[in-house]
């Protein structure tokens, strides 16, 4: 089976995509990262990806006149680099029909909460707020809604009494790396199905 070839979209500081890097380099991912493609010139990411020789491109969304015009530009870029998986990694723009339409099942997110839980924004402030027991983080494909895509795979986080909102994002961080590696993984092999709005998983849950 040939290696998975992945595009990876990032904003920040890309701590998710450092967790799949060494994923890929430990053999426990069968991939390789074709491209990191950032909204923000000064994304973190960015750097670590070149740190490993990995092809890097930045597209401003200044430079376009509408949201769509922008993600057709930066669906070129993905089809360009061939790749058949789109990961995004703290990318903090809603992706429009105009790229998701060009990668049918081929896009999952990470989200830090347990879907349909408190998606959008600030979703462990909302946890700590709304005063539950159990967060945690979500790996999901992405579809037309917010956080709404089929789920693939979610991982439990307590939530103390004591927790701030760096607090819960601290320990659903570790839980991220870890369950968007497996994630990966998995897709990598063949193993995640997709029917409807239910995702199968060969070898059992993630």
């Amino acid at each position: 089976m040939k290696p998975l070839k992945i595009a990876v979209l990032a904003s920040g500081r890309g701590s998710n995509l450092q967790a799949i890097i060494e994923g890929i380099q430990a053999g426990k991912i069968k991939g390789e990262i074709v491209l990191v493609l950032s909204d923000k010139e000064s994304a973190f990411a960015l750097e670590r990806a070149q740190a490993f020789g990995i092809p890097t491109c930045h597209i401003s969304p200044k430079n376009y006149s509408s949201r769509e015009e922008y993600d057709a530009a930066i669906a070129d870029a993905v089809e360009k680099s061939g790749a058949s998986l789109v990961v995004l990694a703290g990318f903090m723009r809603i992706l429009t029909s105009t790229f998701i339409d060009r990668f049918p099942g081929g896009i999952i997110n990470i989200h830090p909460a347990l879907l349909p839980s408190f998606p959008g924004l600030h979703a462990q402030r909302q946890a700590v707020e709304y005063g539950v027991k159990v967060s945690g983080c979500t790996v999901h494909f992405v579809d037309y809604g917010m956080d709404n895509g089929p789920i693939i795979a979610q991982r439990a986080v307590p939530v103390l009494d004591s927790d701030t909102e760096d607090d819960l994002a601290s320990r659903i961080l570790v839980q991220e790396h870890l369950l968007y590696s497996e994630v990966i993984a998995r897709i990598a092999e063949g193993k995640v199905k997709l029917k409807g709005k239910k995702v199968f998983c060969e070898g059992g849950s993630i």
